[in-house]
């Protein structure tokens, strides 16, 4: 009652505020939410939501709908309250607060929502919408009524009932065509049609099938024709609920400056194709200079044609000799623009009507050869107190003169550490230099002619990436050098491919003996092991800073563990623990070499940014070390002694690696979203690796993960491991959140993530670590909580509180909900959606 009271607050006496509209179809309730959209008077936002709060109407009945009287009669109309409050503040002051008064209750109005009131003439409306919607899909003899309950509350709930009756079922289609060239045709265009016999009628059938005809024609020759040409006739009377359609296509019409006459359509040929490679506004005076003519293609250049005459021509579906086609123009455009060697390509068509041809005129407008970039960045991290880095980036354009770009970039950077500890060193003591090389070739760059694999309307390219890094004093200190050599394609507008046939990175760490220094909790272990079996004293350390290497003493007890020289023995819990942190220390310090070879396949069904309503779907294979293995094998290369095969000193990784990820989409309309995600990624180690690079292996937790948990800090399995980073080499994760409006520009969402990250396969033999079966399962920890986003329109800034709802690291028993509370949860600041 009381929030009955608190929603009608403006609610005028005589009037009803709709709390619940319902569309009932043949006694069935309608959810669709398509058909509930064309109901003109939608109640409040959040109605019958969120417990029942309309939040957007309850900030606009906090404003004042009187403000400006009500601020007369309080304080304005008081002369001497009006002067005791200047004395107090100033008159600018005073001026300002009632101003800010002003302000503050039209923000009110602004942000909220008015309270929707019933309105007679909307419901009637409402109701003729839903018979035309029952109408167009085939049930011609709808019948729609509509009840309005209203209560003394000043509340209302309308229900529209609409009676279908039996459908109308399409039966027969009858071509009426005036041009016989289009006729001649009709068989083709007509075997695909969407109006088949037999079907309920549908009046966007009907519309779907106009454009269908129209773009095959279109790509037919038919230059002049358009879909105003097309109409549907349709007979109703008297057929016994079968709907006869005459489909007729006009003749062109030609309207003058006095009079109008039609001629039937032709089709157009192609009768010449010119590419202007130089079209600006500076060369607009002066005459062509430089001419060539490849594949039946005209090249005309005013200054010295600066591209190779195939660069150009591949990129050019339209031929000398073909039909004219909408495609063709579409294609030669798209592939034009993903060159990205000219402003604004431009195709004109000169038509000559005697011979029905075209000459097909392509303007390009090349862009300057060199362009120079920089990008300068003050930041702060984990490891550094402040940092400086520069960046800057040359490209060059058409560098071969076949429309291939050369991109070179080089990035430089200085930082202060929070760990350092000597006054005498520099402040400035971390370092980083890199630079990248990046050739991209629009075309697939390769001995073999691959044109009837990947035909060039799939705009394949290829891609060569050399890169060169050296890090100092950030964790462990690294050098690394990396190629690859990868192809590019797009099937269709949805469909993305990328082939990385080699892919070799190599990382060399420099500065191992600090290990410990960076993966401290690791070091606290042993540190508490050793002072528990009085290897040290209990006010002793494995550190020593008088050392050179000041970490050698935990190296010296980890040995004398292993090698049974303390009181430890192979089965105490403790010796483990220095097992597998000795493992865990070899594996993270080692070089690493991968030569691999991937591929990733990735549909994306997304319209445009405003779509709401799509799936996403990825999928990536790799290989890596098998040609290695392979040329080791049989050059007959010796191994280490360890088993494996080296490369210049360094044993190459070997694996397979497998990643798919979905997700999807649902519309729920009214800013309305429910978002889906599901990954699974396994990366299995042979041959010569018996785990996984760590670059390589999978984490959990995370703003873009189990939000419950930090980056890295989720399991794996049900361990209760102390580790910086907790890694693996298998995953699954899954998601569901639901995104809504607020009110202006915030949103909220409410979420669930749940998943985790096992061992499997390799060399970690911990039982809690590792997937052994679909007991496993059990493992998986889930997330749940909510968050507040703010759109920026150009990206979104997230925040997001996850709460630990079930966590596996607990004893079987006290799993759910353990810390399911705000000290123990995680606060996630993240840009834009996690997926």
């Amino acid at each position: 009652m009381l929030s009955s009271c608190n929603v009608v607050k403006r609610v005028k006496d005589g009037e009803h505020l709709i709390i619940n509209n319902s569309i009932v179809a043949d006694s069935v309730h309608v959810s669709d939410e398509r058909i509930n959209n064309i109901i003109s008077q939608k109640v409040n936002s959040g109605m019958r939501r969120f417990f029942s709060t309309p939040l957007k109407l309850h900030i606009y009945n906090l404003a004042r709908p009187n403000i400006d009287s009500i601020l007369n009669a309080n304080i304005l109309s008081d002369s001497t309250k009006v002067k005791r409050r200047i004395a107090l503040l100033s008159k600018k002051q005073f001026n300002k607060q009632i101003e800010l008064r002003r302000n503050f209750n039209a923000w009110l109005k602004r942000t909220g929502e008015a309270p929707v009131i019933y309105d007679e003439d909307k419901t009637i409306k409402t109701a003729k919408n839903l018979r035309k919607y029952y109408y167009s899909k085939g049930w011609f003899n709808n019948e729609v009524t509509y009840d309005v309950e209203k209560d003394s509350n000043k509340l209302a709930k309308v229900t529209y009932k609409v009676t279908k009756k039996k459908p109308y079922i399409l039966d027969s289609l009858r071509p009426i065509i005036s041009s016989s060239a289009i006729d001649s045709v009709y068989p083709k265009f007509i075997s695909s049609t969407l109006l088949k016999k037999g079907e309920q009628f549908d009046e966007q059938n009907y519309e779907n099938e106009r454009e269908r005809i129209n773009t095959y024609l279109r790509n037919t020759g038919f230059y002049h024709f358009g879909q105003d040409y097309i109409r549907f006739e349709m007979d109703t009377i008297s057929t016994n609920h079968k709907v006869h359609t005459d489909l007729i296509i006009a003749n062109r019409t030609i309207r003058g400056d006095d009079s109008t006459t039609t001629t039937p359509f032709k089709i157009y040929k192609i009768k010449e194709v010119n590419i202007y490679t130089d079209d600006n506004f500076n060369n607009r005076f002066k005459a062509i200079s430089d001419t060539a003519t490849y594949k039946g293609i005209n090249l005309y250049s005013k200054e010295k044609l600066r591209f190779r005459p195939k660069a150009l021509t591949d990129a050019v579906f339209i031929n000398k000799g073909d039909n004219y086609s909408d495609l063709a123009r579409s294609r030669t455009s798209r592939y034009l623009n993903d060159l990205q060697m000219f402003r604004y390509p431009n195709i004109d068509f000169v038509e000559n009507e005697t011979d029905t041809t075209l000459i097909a005129n392509i303007f390009l407008e090349p862009k300057k050869k060199y362009s120079l970039s920089f990008d300068p960045e003050i930041n702060t991290s984990n490891i550094q107190t402040i940092g400086f880095s520069f960046s800057t980036g040359l490209k060059i354009r058409n560098v071969f003169r076949g429309a291939e770009t050369l991109e070179i970039s080089g990035i430089a950077a200085i930082g202060a550490s929070k760990t350092r500890n000597e006054l005498e060193s520099s402040f400035f003591d971390i370092n980083e230099f890199g630079g990248n090389i990046r050739l991209t070739i629009p075309r697939l760059f390769s001995p073999f002619n691959t044109d009837k694999i990947i035909p060039k309307y799939m705009s394949p390219s290829t891609i060569i990436n050399l890169s060169a890094t050296s890090q100092q004093n950030i964790g462990l200190d690294k050098q690394a050098i990396s190629g690859v050599f990868s192809y590019n394609w797009y099937p269709s507008s949805t469909v993305t491919n990328n082939l990385e046939l080699f892919n070799v990175n190599f990382v060399k760490n420099l500065n191992t003996s600090n290990y410990f220094g960076v993966y401290t909790n690791s070091f606290s272990s042993l540190n508490s092991i050793a002072q528990d079996i009085n290897y040290i004293g209990s006010d002793e350390s494995l550190y020593d800073s008088s050392l050179s290497d000041s970490y050698a003493p935990a190296d010296v007890f980890i040995n004398d563990v292993l090698a049974g020289n303390t009181s430890l023995t192979s089965n105490d819990d403790d010796f483990l623990t220095v097992n597998n942190i000795e493992e865990r220390k070899e594996r993270l310090t080692e070089n690493n070499l991968i030569f691999s070879t991937s591929f990733d396949y990735k549909k994306d069904k997304r319209k445009n940014i405003f779509d709401n309503d799509f799936s996403v779907f990825k999928i990536r294979f790799e290989l890596a070390g098998n040609l290695l293995s392979s040329i080791s094998s049989i050059a007959g290369t010796s191994k280490n002694d360890a088993g494996n095969y080296e490369v210049f000193g360094v044993a190459f990784s070997q694996y397979f690696k497998t990643e798919i990820d979905y997700v999807k989409y649902v519309d729920l309309g009214r800013k309305n979203v429910l978002a889906f995600r599901s990954y699974a990624g396994i990366a299995i180690p042979y041959g010569n690796s018996n785990s996984i690079p760590f670059a390589e292996s999978f984490f959990a937790g995370g703003p873009n993960d189990n939000r419950a948990w930090t980056a890295y800090n989720l399991g794996p399995g049900s361990s209760k491991t102390t580790n910086e980073f907790n890694e693996a080499n298998f995953k699954i994760h899954l998601s569901a959140e639901q995104r809504f409006s607020l009110f202006g520009a915030f949103q909220g969402a409410i979420f669930v993530d749940a998943g985790n990250i096992w061992n499997v396969l390799d060399n970690v033999t911990e039982d809690a670590a590792t997937f052994t079966n679909f007991n496993s399962l059990k493992d998986i920890a889930v997330g749940s909580g909510f968050g507040i986003r703010y759109d920026f329109d150009f990206f979104v800034l997230r925040f997001d509180i996850g709460l630990k709802t079930y966590d596996p690291s607990q004893s079987d028993n006290n799993r759910w909900f353990r810390e399911y509370n705000f000290r123990n949860a995680v606060y996630n600041i993240g840009i834009n959606y996690p997926f």
